[in-house]
């Protein structure tokens, strides 16, 4: 059947598995209610009732199938029944493959035991069934309430770690003002000349180190300044000198 002859769009099925999927879930569903109607014989005989009537409606599902596949398609392309549904044996059980509703297993001797209800079992059975319940409410509680506690404790860290260095930055210029008043007190002006440029905070880490790597580069420069005149003037007669002897030769 073609979408353009009843303009009816078909059925998508993303996969062929999604078609045998559908074709064993009937047959499923078809051999609980005939396991339920013609329980199987306890000493493993034939039934021919059954038989016949497992038959025909495992024939009535192939048929079903088969019609309706021209009204399905698998990735866009059309379904081919014959690739899901084997040739159907006749009603009688003469020839052709064999049923394929799913049998009822049952234990050697043909009795189905059961186990004795358990009150013990049970209750725990519920218990866990609560604690269950009680675990997905407290992960859901978490869900709500554990990112507004985090960043509740990040901003308490962060709001400690700016009073600090508020705090910190306060008493060095505390300190500063009293070395400043300190200076100000004092009647020796070469010695308030000497400490006027007293810092706001505390000296830095190899601040000795610094001062003495600076002093040696500004020396180092004033060297080079000095020398660099002469070393020119005797580059310069070297380089009149080579001249004169190259024209010479």
């Amino acid at each position: 059947m073609d979408d353009s002859e009843d303009g009816q769009r078909r059925i998508e099925l993303a996969s062929d598995k999604d078609f045998a999927f559908l074709i064993a879930n009937v047959r499923a569903a078809a051999a609980e209610h005939l396991h339920a109607a013609f329980p199987p014989q306890s000493n493993g005989g034939e039934d021919e009732l059954r038989d016949e009537i497992e038959a025909i409606v495992d024939d009535y599902i192939d048929r079903t199938f088969t019609l309706a596949a021209p009204n399905l398609s698998i990735n866009g392309l059309p379904v081919n029944p014959a690739d899901f549904i084997k040739p159907a044996r006749k009603a009688g059980g003469g020839g052709g493959r064999k049923s394929s509703i799913p049998p009822v297993l049952l234990p050697e001797d043909g009795s189905v035991a059961y186990e004795p209800f358990d009150a013990d079992k049970r209750q725990r059975v519920a218990d866990l069934v609560s604690e269950e319940e009680r675990l997905l409410e407290q992960v859901a509680a978490m869900k709500r309430a554990v990112p507004a506690d985090v960043a509740a404790r990040m901003a308490a860290q962060l709001d400690a770690a700016a009073a600090r260095d508020e705090a910190q930055l306060q008493r060095g210029l505390d300190a500063a003002r009293e070395r400043r008043q300190s200076l100000h007190d004092n009647d020796d002006d070469e010695d308030a000349g000497k400490n006027g440029s007293a810092l706001l905070l505390a000296p830095l880490q190899r601040q000795e180190g610094v001062e003495e790597g600076f002093r040696g580069a500004v020396a180092a420069l004033g060297r080079l300044k000095r020398d660099m005149p002469s070393v020119v003037a005797k580059m310069e007669r070297a380089r009149v000198a080579g001249e004169y002897v190259r024209d010479a030769q």
